[in-house]
């Protein structure tokens, strides 16, 4: 897979950062100078077009999860698709969120602010990770407005096991749910039918879809009637002649409802791009996790020694390893000067491989990091 790669992964250097940004293929170089001939061709006209690459992160979306493209709301963060979410919610009969103490600190710190404004925010904590889902299902109550929950920990890579219970039991006591996919998508296949039609999914392509900045998604359900407080002028598109007396409009499908206002097309642009290379070399999620798990066990081997966070087996395994070090983040620093790219989350060093990695690659880091460790635990 190098070959395809030689903007990102150049001599001396080794991306060990599949979990947070992983590199571009050539290709998504294409999408972007298409963009601008597209802008320089047409100016403002430009929009059709810019909708067609729209459309096709909508049904790679819904490709790779089991759903439906008119179902699939764009943005260019997960925050601001949370964001509207909760904006949507009935804050006048339910003022009570539950979560985990494990979120990404995008959600976490939207519902700590709710929280200082008077919403009642529950965080279960992760650990013990088997009974998570029950206890996430536990703290529900009748004024609940929403669960709001990762399917893999962004700090560990752990799959949280059982959570098509806790769903059943949230919506079956009227609470909106909203799963926070971003570390399974297009590594770890799920479907959403897994979950039940009724559940609102996020996630985006920066991380393992390799599409870059700008293309994050929100899965609504069929026929959702949520009206978002934080709503643009997308949301009601078609009746943008016509202003309307009295209440606010919105458009007929539910993912309509939660659209947003002008964008940069260039993410859409380059994503289509990079969706059509994977097409072209097979990379379908199903490949992908078998890459991914490949290439995780075999650092792990490597450092069998060490303190991993992670689970071990392939099932509660996501798409990096995550290792307890006394200075993570300095360990980060040392191999960054070593060639090794990594990052570092709460006294955790996160390793995230890619399919254009190869076993050489892996072993050279491995040994980085090894070396590092000991560095590191020495003081």
């Amino acid at each position: 897979m190098k070959s395809h790669y030689t903007a990102f992964v150049r001599p001396g250097r080794i991306l060990l950062t599949g979990h947070s940004h992983q590199a571009w293929p050539d290709a998504a170089r294409d999408g972007q100078l298409e963009a601008f001939e597209d802008a320089a061709a047409c100016v403002d006209d430009k929009w059709a077009r810019a909708g067609e690459a729209a459309n096709a992160v909508r049904a790679a979306v819904a490709a790779r999860i089991g759903g439906r493209a008119e179902d699939v709301a764009l943005a260019g963060s997960t925050h601001e698709l949370v964001t509207r979410f909760l904006s949507a919610l009935d804050w006048t009969r339910r003022r009570h969120l539950v979560t985990t103490a494990g979120e990404f600190h995008s959600m976490a710190r939207q519902l700590d602010r709710l929280a200082e404004a008077g919403v009642e925010v529950t965080r279960v904590a992760v650990d013990p990770l088997d009974t998570l889902a029950d206890r996430l299902a536990a703290a529900v109550r009748d004024d609940t407005a929403a669960l709001l929950a990762s399917t893999v920990l962004f700090r560990t890579s752990a799959v949280v096991p059982g959570l098509e219970m806790t769903v059943r039991t949230a919506r079956a006591a009227g609470a909106e749910v909203l799963l926070d996919a971003y570390h399974a998508f297009n590594v770890l296949p799920f479907r959403i039918e897994d979950f039940g039609a009724d559940v609102f999914v996020t996630a985006g392509g920066y991380k393992y879809a390799q599409w870059g900045e700008g293309n994050c998604w929100l899965h609504v359900p069929a026929g959702c009637a949520l009206r978002p407080v934080y709503t643009g002028w997308f949301a009601d598109y078609a009746a943008l002649g016509a202003r309307r007396e009295g209440a606010v409009g919105y458009g007929p499908s539910g993912a309509e409802r939660f659209a947003g206002s002008t964008y940069d097309p260039t993410s859409h642009y380059r994503a289509r791009a990079v969706i059509r290379f994977f097409d072209a070399q097979d990379l379908t999620v199903e490949r992908l996790r078998a890459i991914s798990l490949r290439q995780t066990a075999r650092l792990r081997s490597s450092l069998a020694h060490l303190d991993f966070a992670t689970p071990d087996g392939d099932a509660g395994r996501g798409g990096f390893l995550a290792i307890r070090l006394p200075d993570a983040a300095g360990a980060v620093a040392r191999l960054r000067a070593r060639g090794v790219f990594t990052d570092a989350r709460d006294g955790l060093l996160r390793l995230g491989p890619a399919p254009y990695l190869d076993d050489d690659d892996l072993d050279a880091a491995a040994r980085h990091v090894a070396e590092i460790a000991a560095e590191s635990r020495q003081g």
